[in-house]
């Protein structure tokens, strides 16, 4: 992360009760079983590790040392090092609406859960890349991750520009029944499954409304609850998506699956190896994160929420 060297490394200061999930890990462990999974094979041999990875391993048995030493589990270092989730510039998605000159927006989060919604709690950065000096090197991390998809797998991002419709849930009640009317599909020359003519809703809901997937923008992935909208604790304004944290880029059936995963989509693939999570990330029970921000000014606190 372009995190100026000379600059405090965010820390969440909230108590964090040690309540054990029996999923915990430190992150160095989290990222050994990632390595182990995505070479493992059902017919060849044992995984290894290179000289770099061993170096991971010994770090993490020294963890584990101390924490055997330490005994039962208390309430969690405090305050706890956050870590990265997402760096975005303005030159590679010119949807985000950064404060004055900031090109750059960086988020991290606490890998614990927080009340009263059970997840991990976020900060957002805006900053001016070209501003940045001395880069730090190693950032601080935190002790233990509630779950392993707390630890994201870093990724370079390749951008890209869709349409997407409303969630259904997002229509007036009128329109919600025109998508009910397989007869109105017909007649719109639609190039639509005939299996979908019992639920042609599902056909919407599953190929135009809000796209899976992380995002800029975008209308908010409901399910979990029917919409309700976010406004600002400063001025009140209603608050706009800034960006969704998904636990999958894809559903079951593929029908957002990018040009150049489509290969992958449909192969067979082992523990650690699903191309539809390349960032390990998984919040909630498999849902999305959507962090909002204010319209009138992004320096305003944001807010997330979890569908």
């Amino acid at each position: 992360m372009l995190w100026p060297a000379g600059e405090p490394w965010p820390h969440c200061e909230d108590v964090h009760l040690h309540v054990d999930t029996g999923f915990r890990q430190s992150p160095t462990e989290v990222r050994l079983r990632r390595i182990l999974s995505s070479r493992w094979s059902p017919d060849g041999p044992a995984p290894t590790l290179t000289p770099a990875e061993e170096a991971l391993k010994k770090r993490n048995a020294a963890w584990l040392a101390e924490r055997l030493e330490a005994g039962p589990p208390g309430p969690a270092e405090c305050p706890v090092p956050m870590l990265p989730v997402a760096q975005l510039f303005l030159r590679d998605v010119s949807l985000l609406r950064p404060p004055g000159q900031a090109d750059l927006l960086q988020i991290l989060w606490c890998p614990y859960e927080h009340d009263p919604n059970y997840k991990p709690a976020t900060a957002l950065f805006w900053r001016s890349a070209a501003e940045v000096g001395d880069v730090l090197v190693t950032p601080p991390e935190p002790y233990e991750a509630d779950y392993p998809g707390y630890v994201p797998e870093p990724c370079l991002l390749a951008p890209e520009a869709i349409i997407e419709y409303p969630n259904s849930l997002d229509l007036s009640p009128a329109l919600q029944e025109m998508l009910e009317d397989w007869n109105r599909w017909q007649a719109g020359g639609a190039d639509v499954d005939s299996s979908y003519a019992a639920y042609p809703r599902d056909f919407y809901s599953t190929h135009l409304g809000n796209a899976p997937g992380w995002k800029v923008g975008g209308w908010p992935p409901w399910g979990r609850t029917d919409p309700y909208p976010q406004y600002c604790a400063v001025c009140e304004a209603q608050m706009i998506p800034l960006l969704t944290i998904a636990s999958f880029e894809w559903d079951g059936d593929k029908g957002w699956v990018p040009q150049e995963d489509q290969a992958n989509a449909v192969s067979s693939h082992y523990a650690g190896q699903d191309p539809s999570q390349p960032t390990a990330v998984e919040v909630g029970s498999t849902d999305n994160m959507q962090i909002y921000v204010c319209p009138t000014s992004p320096e305003h606190p944001h807010t997330d929420l979890i569908q």
